[in-house]
């Protein structure tokens, strides 16, 4: 049995784009349906949002860079701040927020948000500045924030379930 040469130029050619990928950065490979996707898995992660803040505006219908809570670099059309802080969320916070590749600020400042930080954060070196103040989370506070090389400003104030660890330029003090 012959095969068309149609089908075989066809492999051929989804090879090619196969492998071109794979020679792309990762970071290339990420954009703002990246970033889309990241703040949806947060979006699915909140139990109760009393205020109706992401219910009401974070609709795939409309830009990320539109949405309640978000700033866009008007260059890269990139996600570079996400503050939802004093919106009474109430839910954890996802490991796909470390593919916020771009995000420079993180604030949830007073909310109700529980579990541990995802390791994946550590991945975000362009932060800047990261607030958890006065939530629910808990366990250690994570290692990797002491190797994000552009923080300048930690609030982890009223986070009660953490353990006692104070953070202060680039190191961690018990």
């Amino acid at each position: 049995m012959e095969i068309p040469s149609s089908l075989i130029y066809f492999m051929l050619l989804l090879e090619h784009c196969f492998m071109a990928s794979l020679a792309v950065p990762a970071a290339a490979r990420t954009n703002i349906t990246t970033d889309q996707s990241a703040l949806l898995a947060l979006k699915d992660c909140i139990t109760d949002d009393p205020k109706k803040f992401l219910e009401r505006n974070w609709s795939t219908s409309t830009s990320v860079c539109s949405w309640v809570g978000v700033i866009c670099d008007a260059n890269h059309q990139r996600v570079t701040t996400l503050n939802l802080s004093y919106m009474d969320l109430k839910g954890t916070i996802p490991p796909h927020l470390g593919n916020l590749s771009f995000l420079s600020g993180l604030s949830f400042r007073e909310n109700n948000l529980g579990g541990s930080l995802p390791d994946e954060l550590g991945s975000l070196h362009r932060l800047r500045t990261v607030s958890f103040g006065s939530n629910n989370l808990q366990g250690e506070i994570p290692s990797w924030l002491g190797f994000l090389p552009k923080l300048q400003m930690l609030n982890l104030r009223d986070t009660k379930k953490f353990d006692k660890l104070y953070f202060t330029q680039g190191s961690f003090f018990r």
